[in-house]
């Protein structure tokens, strides 16, 4: 818990020393080598005598980074809230504050690895935040396991994550496999009888695909056909005139933020109408809409948390509030990914809390016991690590608005079906 403080920090902690009770505030951004690496200051109250220091490496360039500017957004806001309205991170009987050092991992798992034992080994941190996607996650949560240190994350929801019996790995989300099944069920129920699927050639999106053609099969769709493409591609349309051949009721596509402006982009083109598309990661984030427009128009997205679900706890209130709060500090919209986030470093340290201690084997114990509503959704870990209490949701895109459709006892809106002819808008 109490680590060496690095010399910046002591420059922060002698400036806030001057400036005697002012409210807290994060040091600014700072380089080191070539690693691109910076830390946020926990400020006061505690005169820098106890310091919990989490580790993250975070996508702030490469494939990544439009994703992983929402994660370290969701992570500067509970570190802002920790340290400001919350008072600190109680351990014991002692209130100490919270900081994180960052790293780029430059959306490489080669990256990310190195980095994370440096923060392990070098930078001597105390617990582990995730980074951004399953990829990243399996290479990160391989040397957290390898040193024995603890690692919650929400942005990894790959089964692949949970099947190699780690210990240390805890994760907020719900599985990858769960992505498809409001949206393929609330579809099925609305009369759509077929479905193909495309998807990258990557740990996330392949266990969303396995998992969709399990939910099509259960809810009756007959699946027509499934493709695969490999990561960072940037042309989609061979896969969807194969598609549109087909005449699918339904299309799911399982990838990340720049798949899903490929997949509209390329069925308007091609003129590819089937009666839903289903896409993950995109349409959920606001700024979808803002890059495909009046295209975006009826496209549905899972969705791990919107704003208008009625979730709520103690400590950011209910899900709208939170939302204005991040609103409030960063002039946008939460995606889920930096509502996850949020969540994930709560949920570490209500661990801690827990715990008494930031030790790995009295913190893991704390992970495994712990059952909570957040303003995330509920948070209750099986003995994989995997988050067994939370439901995953729908959205739709209507009139320019993220909408939640499913599930029922989620929805603010009913699904648009079926979508009509791109010719027809």
């Amino acid at each position: 818990m109490r680590k060496p403080i690095p010399f910046v920090w002591l420059i922060a902690i002698f400036a806030l020393a001057l400036s005697a009770c002012a409210p807290p505030a994060a040091v600014e951004d700072s380089n080191a080598g070539d690693d691109t690496s910076s830390e946020s200051m926990a400020e006061a109250g505690n005169d820098g005598e106890c310091v919990v220091t989490l580790g993250a490496a975070v996508s702030e360039t490469g494939k990544y980074a439009r994703e992983g500017k929402d994660v370290r957004q969701g992570y500067d806001l509970w570190l802002d809230w920790v340290n400001g309205e919350g008072g600190g991170i109680t351990v014991g009987d002692q209130s100490c504050s919270a900081a994180i050092v960052y790293y780029d991992d430059e959306s490489d798992p080669d990256t990310i690895t190195r980095l994370t034992e440096k923060l392990i080994t070098e930078d001597g941190v105390d617990l582990l935040l995730g980074p951004y996607s399953s990829g990243m996650t399996m290479a990160a949560s391989a040397i957290a396991e390898k040193y024995d240190i603890v690692m919650v994350e929400g942005n990894g929801s790959s089964e692949t994550l949970f099947e190699r019996g780690f210990k240390n790995l805890f994760a907020v989300l719900t599985p990858a496999g769960n992505y498809g099944e409001s949206a393929l069920k609330s579809l099925s129920e609305l009369g759509a009888t077929s479905v193909v699927i495309a998807y990258e050639d990557t740990a996330f999106p392949t266990s969303v695909a396995l998992g969709a053609v399990k939910w099509a099969e259960e809810y009756g769709l007959e699946v027509l056909a499934v493709e695969t493409y490999p990561k960072d591609v940037a042309d989609v349309s061979g896969i969807m005139s194969k598609f549109k051949e087909l005449e699918p009721d339904v299309f799911l596509g399982g990838g990340h933020f720049n798949d899903a402006l490929l997949f509209v982009r390329a069925a308007k083109e091609l003129d590819f109408n089937p009666k839903a598309m289903v896409i993950t990661v995109g349409p959920s984030n606001p700024t979808f809409v803002e890059e495909v427009g009046a295209d975006a128009e009826y496209i549905i997205g899972p969705t791990q948390w919107e704003r208008t679900m009625a979730y709520a706890d103690d400590y950011f209130g209910t899900a709208e509030e939170y939302a204005v709060q991040y609103e409030s500090m960063w002039g946008e919209s939460p995606t889920y990914q930096a509502a996850e986030s949020t969540a994930t470093a709560l949920t570490l340290q209500l661990a801690i809390e827990a715990a008494g201690s930031t030790d790995t084997a009295a913190v893991r114990d704390a992970l495994n016991a712990l059952d909570v509503n957040t303003f995330y959704g509920p948070i209750n870990f099986d003995d994989t690590g995997k988050n067994a209490g939370k439901p995953m949701g729908a959205i739709q895109i209507q009139d320019g608005e993220i909408m939640v459709v499913a599930p029922a006892d989620s929805a603010v809106s009913d699904i648009r079906y079926p979508m009509p002819a791109w010719s027809d808008r």
